[in-house]
Parts: C-alpha cells; sequence; structure tokens
C-alpha cells in the first residue's frame, strides 16, 4: 500500500542538442578557483530550453496558497477559495460521506477541502469553454479511485461480518493512514539516508525518524517528504522530514494526494493534464499506446508493475479499474470514445524510450556535461533539461540557477561557479584596463584579470588581449601567446598606428614570405613565419572564390577565412581545423 517512490524512478533520456545560449564565464576575484556569470545570462540560457508553452502551464499547476488561507478554510465558509467552492458544489460533504464509511477519522471533508485549497489548479476555472464542473467532479472520482486501491479496506460485499453495511470496495477508501505494521516512532524507510549524494543535501533525513507510508496516497521515503514539505512550507525540506508524522495527522494527508495528482514525473505528465486534457500525447507515447483514460493515470502512478500485457490480469490494476468504473457509474462521469479505463495495452512509461524525442516536455535541470572549447576548462557552466529526477526541477522558479552555481557540490570536476548582476571588467583601480580608454604607461598587473579586447601598455607599446588571461606579461608572451601588439614599436624602431591591418604583409600587401617576422611598413619583429597574404583576417578583403585559409596558422576568435569564397568565422582559437569541414560545434562557423 505505499506509494511508488516515483521521485527516484530514472528514465534513460536526456536532451541531446546543446543549449543555443552563448555564456561568458569569467574568473571570480573572490575566488581564485571560481568564475562568475551573469544573472541575464542564466535566465536567458534557461528561457531558451523552455520557450514551450507548457512549461508556464504546468508550473502554474503547481502554485500554492499560504497555510494561513488554507487553515482558515471551513465547510460553507463565504470566504472559502473559488476552487473550494467548486468542490463544495460538485461533491457536497453528502458525497463525501457516501464514499468514507470505513475511513480513518483523521480524514475528514474539512481537511479534503484545505487539501484542494492548498492548490488552485485543483478544480480550478477554466477559461477556454472547457466545463470546469464536470472537470472538477472527473478529477475528485478519479482520485477516490486511486485511494481505494491505495488505502482501502478491499473487503467483499457479501462479507457481512467486516462489512455490514455491504458496502461496495470503490466505497472503501481512506481506510489506512499509515501504512499496514508501522507506527510514529519506527525509524524505517530510510533506505539511502545518510548518503553523499544530492537527495541527502537537498533532503537531509532527521536522525530516528521513518519515512514510510502515510496519508491517502502513501507518501513514502525521504526524498519525496523533503519534496513534499518545500511546497507545503514555502520551500523549507526540513519540516517534514523532521515531522513526519504530520502527513498522517494533519490536512497534509490528503493534500500529499493533491499535490501527487499535479505534480508531472516528466518525461510522464500531471494525472490533472491527463483529465482536463492540457496534455497532448506525443506520437512515440500514442505509438505506445499512452492516450486519453484512466488507464495513463494507472501509468503515471506505477505503470512499470500494472501496466503492459503482462499484467493484464493483475490485482493492482484490475481493482483500480473496477473501482473506476463503479464511481464514475455511480457518479454519472461519461467515459469519452477515445479514452481507455486499462493499461494493458501500453508500454509502462519506464520501459518506453524517449531519447531524442521533441516532442515530449521534459522537467529536470541536470549538468550539462557537453564540452565547449571556448569556455573555461571546456565546461558549459548551463545546465540543460533531463528525462529522470534531480534536485532542480524546470518547474521551480529559482531552480535553474541552484543547478548551475550548487552543480559542483555534488559532481567532482565541475566548476564553482557564483552568479552575479554583473560582471565589472574595470573596477576603477587601474588593475583592469578594459574601458577602451587611452591607457597611461606601464598599466599592466600580473594580477589583474584580463578580457578580450582589453589593452595595457608598457614600455610605450600597446597590447591588446586576445582571450582573458591573468598573469601573463604581455611583452614575453610571444606571437601565439594571450597579447598582440596594436600600438608602438617592440624593437624600439618607431611606432605604428596598427602594424596588424593596412600595410602589415599579412594582410595581402606585402610581397614574399616572413622569416623573421612581420616585414613592411608596420616594422614588427618578431619569431614568427606569416607568409604574406596568407591571414586575411587583418587585412584587405581576398577576391570571391579565393582560399586565404591555411593550415598552418593560428586564427583567433572572430577571425575570418575564405575557403572556396565561402567566408567563415572563428569562434574560439583554432590551428589545422578546415573550416568547410562543416562540423556543427567545430571551431568554425559560416558567415
Amino acid at each position: 500500500m505505499k506509494q511508488t517512490a516515483f521521485l527516484s524512478a530514472m528514465i534513460a533520456a536526456t536532451v541531446a542538442a546543446p543549449s543555443a545560449m552563448a555564456m561568458n564565464p569569467q574568473p571570480d576575484p573572490q575566488n581564485p578557483e571560481g568564475y562568475v556569470v551573469t544573472r541575464a545570462e542564466v535566465q536567458a540560457a534557461e528561457a531558451a530550453q523552455t520557450q514551450d508553452p507548457m512549461y508556464t502551464i504546468w508550473a502554474q499547476a503547481l502554485r500554492t496558497r499560504t497555510n494561513d488561507v488554507v487553515e482558515a478554510i471551513l465547510p460553507g465558509a463565504a470566504s472559502n477559495p473559488e476552487n473550494v467552492k467548486r468542490v463544495e458544489r460538485v461533491f457536497p460533504e453528502s458525497d463525501w460521506d457516501f464514499l468514507t464509511h470505513m475511513a480513518a477519522p483523521e480524514y475528514t471533508y474539512t481537511r479534503f477541502l484545505r487539501a484542494i485549497g492548498k492548490f488552485p489548479a485543483f478544480c480550478g476555472e477554466y477559461t477556454d469553454g472547457r466545463d470546469s464542473d464536470a472537470i472538477c467532479k472527473k478529477s475528485i472520482v478519479t482520485a477516490f479511485a486511486h485511494f481505494a486501491q491505495e488505502t482501502g479496506g478491499h473487503i467483499a460485499k457479501d462479507n457481512y461480518w467486516d462489512n455490514p453495511l455491504g458496502l461496495e470496495e470503490w466505497q472503501q477508501a481512506l481506510v489506512h493512514v499509515r501504512e499496514m505494521g508501522w507506527s510514529e516512532g519506527q525509524a524505517g524507510y530510510t533506505t539511502g539516508c545518510g548518503q553523499n549524494d544530492w537527495q541527502n543535501k537537498r533532503w537531509p533525513c532527521a536522525a530516528g525518524q521513518g519515512y514510510f507510508g502515510r496519508g491517502a496516497k502513501q507518501l513514502s521515503y525521504h526524498f519525496n517528504y523533503g519534496a513534499f514539505s518545500e511546497v507545503m512550507y514555502g520551500g523549507d525540506a526540513t519540516k517534514l522530514l523532521n515531522e513526519p508524522g504530520l502527513v498522517a495527522d494533519s490536512w497534509l494527508n490528503l493534500a500529499s494526494a493533491i499535490w501527487f495528482f499535479l505534480t508531472p514525473q516528466a518525461p510522464k505528465p500531471a494525472m490533472l493534464h491527463v483529465i482536463d486534457r492540457t496534455w497532448v500525447p506525443s506520437q512515440r507515447e500514442l505509438d505506445a499506446g499512452i492516450g486519453y483514460g484512466f488507464g495513463t493515470t494507472i501509468n503515471i502512478i506505477n505503470g512499470g508493475i500494472e501496466c503492459g500485457e503482462q499484467n493484464k490480469d493483475k490485482g493492482q490494476p484490475v481493482n483500480r479499474i473496477r473501482y473506476w468504473e463503479g464511481l464514475a457509474k455511480h457518479f454519472n462521469i461519461p467515459i469519452e470514445a477515445d479514452e481507455t479505463n486499462t493499461c494493458w495495452q501500453q508500454l509502462p512509461y519506464g520501459s518506453l524510450n524517449l531519447q531524442g524525442a521533441t516532442d515530449v516536455l521534459y522537467t529536470n535541470w541536470d549538468g550539462n556535461w557537453k564540452y565547449y572549447a571556448n569556455r573555461p576548462g571546456g565546461y558549459s557552466f548551463e545546465c540543460e533539461l533531463v528525462g529522470y529526477q534531480t534536485a532542480y526541477s524546470a518547474l521551480v522558479e529559482g531552480d535553474y540557477e541552484k543547478c548551475v552555481s550548487n552543480f559542483y557540490e555534488s559532481h567532482a570536476g565541475w566548476p564553482v561557479v557564483r552568479v552575479v548582476e554583473t560582471i565589472d571588467t574595470n573596477p576603477g583601480d587601474g588593475s583592469n584596463p578594459g574601458d577602451g580608454g587611452t591607457p597611461s604607461d606601464n598599466t599592466w598587473d600580473e594580477k589583474a584579470v584580463y578580457l578580450t579586447g582589453d589593452r595595457v601598455t608598457i614600455n610605450g607599446v600597446t597590447y591588446e588581449a586576445k582571450y582573458w588571461n591573468q598573469g601573463v606579461n604581455p611583452e614575453t608572451a610571444g606571437q601565439w601567446g594571450a597579447w598582440k601588439v596594436v600600438a608602438g614599436d617592440t624593437t624600439g624602431g618607431g611606432t605604428s598606428t596598427n602594424p596588424d591591418t593596412g600595410t602589415n604583409p599579412d594582410a595581402g600587401s606585402g610581397s614574399g614570405t616572413d622569416t623573421g617576422g612581420d616585414t613592411g611598413t608596420g616594422g614588427d619583429a618578431g619569431t614568427g613565419g606569416d607568409t604574406g597574404g596568407s591571414n586575411p583576417d587583418t587585412g584587405t578583403t581576398p577576391d570571391q572564390g579565393e582560399t586565404t585559409w591555411s593550415a598552418s596558422t593560428v586564427y583567433f576568435g572572430g577571425d575570418q577565412v575564405l575557403v572556396n569564397g565561402v567566408t567563415y568565422q572563428a569562434r574560439y582559437w583554432t590551428q589545422g581545423d578546415d573550416p568547410a569541414s562543416g562540423a556543427q560545434w567545430g571551431p568554425w562557423k559560416k558567415i
């Protein structure tokens, strides 16, 4: 009678496509081993992955009211929220009494109304033409069909000694408030407690507490108690981890079931959205027999054990279907032509291969482990949507940022990331001349962080950073190092306003081959051996049709070349990578 441990179930599916957002992590001035990214970048990266409007709809279904409002709800009170008033209208206390003759005293109609009042989306108002009252009634009857299986009496109607009222089994819901064989004070269902993993960091077990099944849906295991506690108590996971008995002895015994009813277990939808048809099954789901109807709610709850042809005659699904059909008949709930009450013809969600499906929503964030050559260490500094449970939900505001900034705590090798409002590349203390103004002499500081485009002047020569660096002396960096000369003469033989452009033979205006450095009016001297005209990134544009890329030349982010008349731009430092190779995530892009 315990709830399936749905939050721990893993579905082997991930989103394969890299996020399109360009992150620009910078070294953290407060932590020599960390990095900073801006909140705007983080929010843009999240938004790029959650553009489907269903993310907003699913998130809205999990909105809650404050507990002081909820605990003021009473049957018939004029101050009751609108969704509670709808419940009182379509499922009055007399209906509650009809279905709860055997119920434990901890379950009451008042608590039922409060559980629903916590979640405005349950029995809420539809403004698009759907019948709000009909959806509300169908939702309640569906919930009771599952209550009858999870916590019901299961006593035959003709067993007079145990069932003197001759109640149908679908009238025997909510008999148990705690899992049979367990009582408060027993430390059970502690599997996984104390491990050094993300579940315990977010939902730490309390000493001596048991996380066995409690409430109408028999909430079980610490990760479910912790997640439910966050919803009930404004993000505080420890309340119910420290006091799990509240899930049995307060209105939370029914609220836990309503929460489950509204919560999608990606890629499974919420039961509410199957009933109200907000959810549209993907093609792969349809191919697996998964569509509208009560059978899909079974698959959502316990598909791995109760769905599939091998479970056609199994007790649990057969019971649920009997209870649903009895309740639906009594309450005049119509069964639509495209609805199926059974799930034996469905593949369980856990067996459904959704890898790469683009019409299935995933609702959890995990670290994006793809390699990004133009970012420090090759790390993405981003998270991505995955089809299994993690500590971070795409339906919870702020969880994406937590994934980015907290991920290092539970995954070895992930960089320490701090999210800031802005990154100050010019603190004004002379340590970073990145403001683009005219630098004074000897402005380089070995302790300062320099970003691409920052300039410093040493002994009358101005250098520009090719990429971010720290502690790299511009005078000794070398031709292929982090700095390039943009003004001045490193030989002391005069100055040039910009030796890298115009009359520099690298731009194609010179003749011959450099054997001891660049030649021409720019006068740069060095150790490189650039061939005149071989790097068009710094001079005149070659004629259309030329191939100006050279396998021996080093190119930096932003450099451009022509290959067979097509222009390519370097994403980051590269040498020997043919731009025309067509590698989608390689160092070159077509422009």
